[in-house]
């Protein structure tokens, strides 16, 4: 389980929004899932996507490589704390989410079961292979991450922004130099944006932003309704989910911006395997499937028409 925490209990939350928060970060020894004949509810109260619709492509899992298909599992690494995409359950073991029913459906269609594992988000990308098979934790794909591993895509998400309901700060994007921002440890949204503005404030001889880095996203959005930071800046659909989560206590700040694809990374070597993966996705899109998982989530504004190995990449 990720160690970075912070105090629920600390200044002005109450007990709504402590559920709300607390309910997807509560820590464990364990936190994996495998699919089974029934789904989970999630913290919002709504089932999870029932793998059981999906049926088995014979074709697609003969292609399957022999190390993954003969455990017959395929074991995912998520940060399960960037809900919705993937988050825990209202039992705080239970991986739910986007992400979760998209790796389930992927699981399915090839007849294998899928584990999904609790890991730190700047851990997931060098474990691949040695102990996950596949990243599925809402990777922007960039120059970087695409250097050292297969991406897959699958969904697109921008950079959004929220701060306490009614700005109390004034919080403007055009003037983030000398405010803090929280953002969650190895985002986009850390490196390159707050680093670029960052570079801009030194620049222009203005206070350097605090950049608040934090392991977990739900400490992130914690501290925003605490008031301990001024803002923060997360995945467009993360945003929106946490407005809705925090009682009213939140509100987006301007529009969403810098729109990318995001990828489920596979290990460098294993490109056989992304192929596959590839293939998959896009049967779950002409089936329905993939479209169906991001609408019972409230995010099919995410949607992408054609999935691709290694797509081309803003810099």
């Amino acid at each position: 389980m990720q160690t970075s925490r912070t105090l629920l209990g600390s200044s002005k939350l109450t007990a709504a929004t402590i559920i709300a928060i607390g309910a997807l970060a509560l820590s464990g020894c364990t936190n994996a899932s495998e699919t089974g004949p029934s789904s989970a509810p999630t913290a919002s109260g709504s089932a999870s996507f029932d793998p059981a619709s999906i049926k088995k492509d014979d074709a697609l899992a003969a292609m399957v490589p022999a190390a993954i298909k003969s455990k017959g599992t395929i074991t995912v690494g998520s940060d399960t704390s960037y809900a919705p995409a993937e988050f825990l359950g209202t039992d705080g073991q239970t991986p739910v989410g986007y992400d979760v029913d998209i790796a389930k459906a992927i699981g399915a269609t090839l007849g294998l079961k899928v584990q999904v594992q609790t890991s730190e988000f700047t851990g997931i990308l060098p474990a691949l292979g040695p102990k996950y098979d596949l990243g599925i934790s809402s990777f922007t794909i960039n120059p970087e991450r695409l250097s050292a591993v297969n991406m897959v895509s699958y969904f697109n998400a921008g950079t959004a922004w929220a701060v306490q309901k009614g700005n109390p700060k004034k919080f403007s994007l055009d003037d983030v130099c000398g405010k803090s921002v929280g953002v969650q440890t190895g985002t986009v949204q850390e490196d390159p944006d707050l680093a670029e503005r960052n570079k801009k404030c030194a620049a222009d001889g203005k206070q350097p932003i605090n950049i608040v880095t934090l392991k977990n996203q739900t400490d992130v959005t914690t501290r925003l309704v605490n008031g301990s930071i001024d803002a923060m800046a997360a995945d467009s659909p993360i945003i929106g989910y946490a407005m809705t989560q925090t009682n009213g206590q939140l509100e987006k700040l301007g529009d969403v911006y810098d729109s990318a694809p995001q990828g489920i990374a596979v290990a460098k070597s294993d490109t056989a395997w992304a192929d596959v993966i590839q293939k998959t996705v896009t049967k779950l899109m002409e089936d329905g499937s993939y479209k169906k998982i991001l609408e019972g989530w409230g995010n099919a504004e995410g949607a992408i028409t054609k999935s691709e190995v290694n797509p081309a990449a803003k810099s």
